[in-house]
């Protein structure tokens, strides 16, 4: 084939919809980590989870297995005729895509135009574009479902693809449990919401299940959405139901967090257990049982329980042996190894938990969620381990610079302001604290309240300009 044709071919490709024109986009994380989370989806099954073998498909790729990756393009063809009969030529629009690329990258590049020939048959009729890709719902949906498996900066445009999707399709149960599950995640990034009326994800799972009551994981989310709220009698209802009914890993997953939410710690480590029979490489799961046993750790510390000090040896080895686990099979989970390292602060290993956090505050390509927590923690290490105020106020201001509203940016305020009301309890003239309390003041949209403690701070650090340029915001008029 001619250079000229080569290009031709790569032009038409370029106008693709499937995982070779979204990748660069979406996998710029651990791609070890991805792969092994789609192969335990493949393994535990599920109603509604896109099709991970077009997903594996592209990881292969990337990873140099091209052979790896025609087989599980194989296996995504199978899997659609199996589940959607008739519906399959429009669910095969992705991987008839997936295909032409990844025979283009080996170089057979007739395969290649072979399958564009096939998409501009199928897809002519169905777009008013490019001839070899339509955007319909089950395309729009797919994507979706590949953004979910990525990274949390993805989840926003998730939720756009499924919102596309329903305008066309509104009672496809798979593309409202999409929708739901990206404003669950959402929702979950940024905090939750005071009432569940205001909660569109609360409304989104209440949707699915109208459409269909036996959508077991839908109604564990539901549960763990109400059970913040509050509503703890329909949340547990919830739970027992889809535990009763449909006990897979991911309903096993969800209801021990749920359990684990609850005090009930026993329960959830039982749950783990068994989705660890399903999945026994999943870093979430081993995280999971090392918060379980964190947990039970705490409280014994909490209640002076035991006197027997096997006992909270045998807790700190469960939880170092999960978090270890969690972030060996995971080398970039970064909170497993935060996690990890509080586990070593409380067992006496500072030397430990110090060369995790030097490691982990060297670290340049991590995502807000992350870098928050990173601060956090190392504020709150700061603040207890080297009794250094100074350290963890510097620490605790970085965190809230991040992003807003989130749970640990909601810990870095209440800690400052401690520390601060704290400081000017022992030295009312302490312009440093006045200025942070002005600052958390003005963050929560308390402007006359900012106003008085920056005018506080300046009486004594006259000419500070982050006091005055604070308070020529606050007070543009003057």
């Amino acid at each position: 084939m001619s250079d000229t044709l080569r290009e031709s071919l790569l032009v038409k490709l370029g106008q693709l919809q499937c995982h070779f024109t979204w990748g660069p986009q979406i996998y710029d994380s651990d791609l070890d980590d991805v792969k092994q989370r789609l192969q335990g989806s493949i393994i535990i099954g599920g109603k509604h989870q896109g099709v991970p073998h077009n997903q594996l498909a592209y990881i292969n790729y990337l990873q140099g297995n091209c052979e790896e990756a025609l087989r599980d393009l194989e296996e995504a063809e199978r899997h659609l005729r199996e589940i959607h009969g008739d519906g399959f030529e429009r669910r095969s629009i992705v991987t008839h895509g997936n295909r032409a690329w990844l025979h283009y990258h080996m170089g057979q590049l007739s395969e290649a135009q072979s399958y564009l020939d096939k998409l501009e048959v199928m897809c002519g009729p169905l777009t008013q574009g490019p001839h070899v890709t339509a955007m319909v719902p089950e395309v729009l949906g797919e994507k979706g479902w590949s953004l979910l498996s990525s990274r949390s900066q993805c989840y926003e445009e998730a939720k756009e693809c499924f919102a596309k999707t329903l305008e066309e399709d509104p009672d496809n149960t798979e593309w409202n449990m999409g929708y739901a599950t990206a404003l669950y995640r959402l929702e979950s990034i940024s905090g939750i919401l005071k009432k569940p009326e205001v909660s569109q994800s609360v409304r989104q799972l209440r949707r699915v299940l109208e459409l269909d009551p036996g959508e077991s994981v839908a109604r564990v989310m539901l549960a763990l959405r109400l059970q913040a709220f509050r509503q703890q009698a329909e949340a547990n209802e919830l739970v027992e139901e889809a535990l009763r009914t449909s006990p897979d890993s991911y309903v096993l997953r969800y209801a021990a967090k749920f359990y684990r939410k609850q005090h009930d710690v026993d329960k959830a480590i039982e749950l783990l257990k068994k989705a660890l029979e399903f999945t026994p490489r999943s870093s979430f799961l081993h995280h999971q049982m090392g918060i379980c046993y964190r947990n039970k750790l705490l409280a014994l510390r909490e209640n002076q329980g035991s006197r027997d000090p096997g006992v909270k040896a045998v807790l700190i080895n469960h939880c170092k042996h999960h978090f270890g686990t969690a972030f060996q099979l995971k080398p970039s989970d970064v909170f497993a190894k935060l996690d990890f390292a509080r586990i070593c602060l409380m067992n006496g290993e500072s030397d430990k938990a110090v060369e995790i956090y030097n490691i982990l505050r060297s670290l340049k390509d991590v995502i807000p969620d992350e870098k928050q927590a990173i601060e956090l923690q190392l504020g709150l290490y700061e603040q207890h381990h080297t009794k250094s105020e100074s350290n963890a106020i510097h620490h605790f201001m970085e965190g809230l610079k991040i992003q807003r509203c989130t749970e640990n940016w909601k810990t870095c305020c209440t800690k400052l302001e401690k520390i601060a009301r704290r400081q000017i309890t022992r030295n009312p003239n302490n312009s440093r604290a006045w200025g942070i309390l002005g600052f958390l003041h003005r963050e929560a949209g308390e402007n006359s309240e900012a106003v008085e403690c920056y005018e506080k701070a300046l009486r004594w650090d006259r000419g500070n300009e982050e006091y005055l340029s604070a308070l020529r915001e606050l007070r543009p008029s003057t």
